[in-house]
C-alpha cells in the first residue's frame, strides 16, 4: 500500500550531453573505420587518404582540451595508423592489420551503443 518508489537520481545536464555526444561520435567513428576498410581494400589510394584522416582526426583529439576525448583519439590515431599501414605493402601486416581495424569498428559501435543507452535511460530518469 505504501509502496511509493523512490526518485530516481537524475543525472546532471551536462553528463547527459557527454553521453549523447560520445554516443553519436562513437557510433560514427565505428561507421567511419568499416567504410575505411572496406573502401581502403578497393582502392589503395583513398584508403590511404581516408588513414591519414583517421590519423589526424585523432591526433586532433588527443590535443584537445578535453580529458574524455584522448581515449577515442588514441583509439582513431591507432586506426589510422592500421590503415597506412595496411596500404603500405607489408604482406605480412595486412591481415593483422584489417582485423585489428575490424575489431576496433566494431569497439567503437559498442561503445556508441552503450553511451546511447546511458544517455537515453539518464534523459528518462530526468522526465
Amino acid at each position: 500500500m505504501n509502496d511509493l518508489e523512490s526518485p530516481k537520481s537524475s543525472p546532471p545536464e551536462k553528463t547527459l550531453v557527454k553521453q549523447g555526444v560520445a554516443a553519436v561520435f562513437s557510433l560514427l567513428a565505428g561507421i567511419f573505420l568499416f567504410a575505411m576498410n572496406i573502401l581502403g581494400t578497393r582502392f589503395p589510394v583513398v584508403g590511404i587518404v581516408l588513414g591519414g584522416v583517421a590519423a589526424a582526426a585523432g591526433i586532433a583529439a588527443l590535443l584537445s582540451k578535453d580529458p574524455e576525448g584522448n581515449k577515442p583519439g588514441v583509439f582513431l590515431t591507432l586506426a589510422g595508423a592500421l590503415e597506412l599501414i595496411q596500404r603500405a605493402g607489408i604482406s605480412s601486416a595486412r591481415p593483422l592489420a584489417g582485423t585489428l581495424l575490424s575489431i576496433g569498428a566494431v569497439g567503437f559501435i559498442a561503445f556508441g551503443i552503450w553511451n546511447g543507452v546511458k544517455f537515453l535511460t539518464g534523459l528518462k530518469n530526468r522526465s
